[in-house]
């Protein structure tokens, strides 16, 4: 088996600008933070976001502008912080195109990606502006019952950047608490990048294979990033920094925002490299 241990900066190289890219985690609680910020400080853009329930990864995507296109059901921040400014200030400045769904059809889009389908019908999904301002939806005539039902378009994701609690050098990777969308994003996406807690020896996971959420051979490569989620929760690991995020929601200045992504480059970028030590 191939060690697909790699550096976080070689981990950003894989996305290219224009990528469709998903990310891990459900709005404040395990979200792909390094990684995000290693985006930023590569100067990615043009970038189609997929994410069920975001916030502070898309909402700092659209403030550096590495953000084209945001597919999600929700974006904001939990009720203590309010409303994601960044992303709906780009989405009605033009900047950047807000693909609006509820949740569960970002679920479907994926789903139809990991079955390897064009689509996936909806069920309950009858009215409203969707179909009017999202191409990804069409309503049909039900060829069996004659009814009409709501199709979605498949979501297939260049990269998909899931951040987990444990994972072995050869990928195989365990999440502790909600998984959210995480598993499926690792089926549905073309390559996955793994940022991990720690890393642990292959022993631990071949002991207890069935407690492996992500094998191995659907993950591309692993970057051991302790604290990969800060100032987002890792369960088990850590909690919110609230000051972080308090302070991150007032910045308006470009410079304000360049310094908070700089202030985590050291942290962000002390990762293990190639290989276990």
């Amino acid at each position: 088996m191939k060690n697909k241990v790699i550096t976080l900066q070689e981990a950003a190289s894989l996305v290219k600008n224009g990528d469709t890219v998903a990310f891990g985690g459900n709005v404040l609680h395990r979200a792909p933070m390094a990684f995000t910020r290693e985006l930023v400080r590569k100067g990615k853009k043009n970038l189609k976001v997929i994410k069920t329930a975001g916030a502070h990864e898309v909402d700092l995507l659209c403030a550096t502008d590495c953000a084209e296109s945001v597919d999600a059901g929700f974006i904001s921040y939990e009720t203590e912080y309010g409303l994601a400014t960044h992303y709906r200030k780009a989405v009605e400045g033009g900047k950047v195109k807000g693909n609006e769904h509820a949740c569960y059809t970002v679920i479907s889009a994926l789903r139809a990606a990991a079955y390897g389908i064009p689509f996936m019908p909806v069920k309950g999904l009858k009215y409203g502006d969707l179909f009017t301002y999202n191409d990804y939806f069409k309503m049909v005539e039900d060829p069996f019952g004659g009814e009409p039902v709501a199709l979605v378009k498949a979501i297939v994701p260049d990269i998909g950047i899931i951040h987990v609690q444990e994972c072995d050098e050869f990928g195989n990777c365990r999440i502790y608490g909600p998984k959210f969308d995480d598993v499926l994003i690792s089926r549905a996406s073309k390559k996955v990048i793994v940022t991990t807690e720690q890393i642990v020896p292959s022993s631990k996971m071949s002991s207890n294979p069935e407690l492996v959420d992500v094998p191995g051979f659907l993950v591309h490569a692993v970057v051991h990033v302790p604290n990969g989620a800060s100032p987002c929760s890792c369960y088990k690991k850590y909690d919110i920094d609230k000051t972080i995020l308090s302070k991150f929601i007032t910045m308006k200045k470009p410079e304000e925002i360049q310094t908070y992504v700089d202030s985590y480059e050291n942290k962000d970028r002390k990762t293990i490299g190639r290989g276990m030590r």
